[in-house]
């Protein structure tokens, strides 16, 4: 475990989790349905992250294959400098070293994020939710199976089997060596995540996504992205807040039909002192509920002046994620882009883009809010710090 494992040695336990995976995909949806049957809570969004069905073994299998396709991410060189002395000295991408990735619901974790981990060198403890634990050990144990099987320590996947008292006592004094902690999940997990650790976190963020419908919007597309971001409720890049240019063209017509669109998929529609006068849309008793991520079959409409009040709103409000605006109007798509203060921000197209495979990365760690060190889908080659190496013959200083 004080040795990096060899990118073909982390390339071959990938691909012999990819085969396991397949081969005990009926066995992992079997026990997935007892975690499934023993959930007692209502939040439907964590109901469906917990959820594994064959798609979801397919996209696992697909995450460890692409990863081993891709470049070792660590000992890339980023900068060299020869010394007036002699001195050659070179920055290169380094592990972080052990990782801790604390989650709820979802057991696609225990493959995707856990094997980006893997791949860039690190040591990997993996701290499920309570109701994802029979779906999270039978997936480590294939982790075990693939590392045994490549002659490479069990120890580089590790699952902490802890309440949440022991979770914030090891926060707090660690029992072992943490580099860097990841927490996936709502706000309250990573609020106590925040308050209790002890080395640098990375911030999973709220949603809370914007679509702006400017008023050289072409409706039809608006719709379309609107209805998109709504389609995945669980998502953290699913749309919460939609803000209507009050110049829009035949602005009543089109709230009314996207009311109608809206409805037909059971969505529960809020609105301000404007749009609430539409049937169809219940006014919101308090403007604090322009910070809410709801993770449920709900959405707010309201109007604005101008692109310069919209971007003023998401920047107060938003979760930092992810806004989208539609126009024909390129100047106004370049202001909106350039001043919302979102990790991603979009022209013409659905925020359920944020995401590391549909952006190019092949899976994602997480999607951070903070803006260090990496902001928005965090994937492979963010996953390293770095270090200098300095090769001399004998200079002091």
């Amino acid at each position: 475990m004080n040795t990096l494992l060899s990118i073909e040695k982390r390339n071959a336990v990938l691909l012999r989790m990819a085969v396991l995976l397949e081969e005990e995909r009926k066995s992992i949806i079997e026990i997935n349905k007892a975690d499934l049957e023993a959930y007692d809570g209502d939040d439907i969004s964590m109901y469906d992250r917990l959820k594994v069905d064959d798609a979801k073994v397919d996209e696992m299998i697909k995450s460890v294959t692409h990863l081993a396709s891709q470049d070792d991410p660590v000992g890339v060189e980023r900068f060299s400098f020869k010394h007036d002395n002699g001195m050659q000295v070179y920055n290169k991408t380094a592990s972080f070293g052990t990782v801790l990735i604390i989650y709820e619901s979802r057991p696609d974790v225990t493959v995707e994020a856990a094997g980006i981990a893997f791949k860039s060198g690190n040591k990997i403890l993996l701290k499920g939710g309570k109701e994802s634990l029979n779906s999270n050990l039978k997936i480590v144990e294939l982790w075990h199976q693939a590392l045994k099987e490549d002659g490479a320590s069990t120890d580089w996947v590790e699952y902490l089997q802890f309440n949440r008292t022991e979770t914030q006592a090891f926060l707090e004094k660690p029992t072992q060596k943490v580099d860097l902690i990841v927490p996936r999940g709502g706000e309250r997990l990573i609020a106590f995540v925040k308050e209790h650790a002890r080395c640098p976190v990375i911030v999973s963020g709220r949603g809370n996504n914007f679509v702006y419908v400017h008023k050289a919007a072409d409706l039809d597309m608006a719709l379309d992205v609107i209805i998109n971001g709504k389609s995945k409720i669980s998502a953290c890049n699913a749309v919460d807040k939609v803000l209507i240019d009050e110049n829009l063209p035949n602005k009543d017509e089109f709230i009314k039909t996207l009311i109608s669109k809206l409805k037909a998929s059971n969505i529960e529609i809020l609105g301000d002192s404007k749009t609430s006068k539409l049937d169809g849309i219940e006014a919101f008793k308090s403007d604090d509920i322009w910070y809410d991520e709801f993770l449920d079959y709900k959405i707010v409409i309201g109007e604005i002046a101008s692109n310069e009040d919209t971007i003023a709103r998401i920047n107060k409000y938003s979760g930092g994620h992810s806004s989208s605006i539609i126009t024909k109007n390129e100047a106004e798509a370049k202001l909106f882009m350039e001043n919302v203060d979102n990790a991603a921000v979009y022209h013409n197209a659905s925020t359920r883009f944020t995401d590391g495979g549909q952006l190019g990365l092949g899976g994602e760690l997480a999607i951070s809010t903070d803006k260090l060190h990496q902001r928005g889908p965090i994937g492979l080659q963010h996953l390293v710090t770095n270090k200098w190496y300095v090769h001399g013959n004998g200079q002091i200083r």
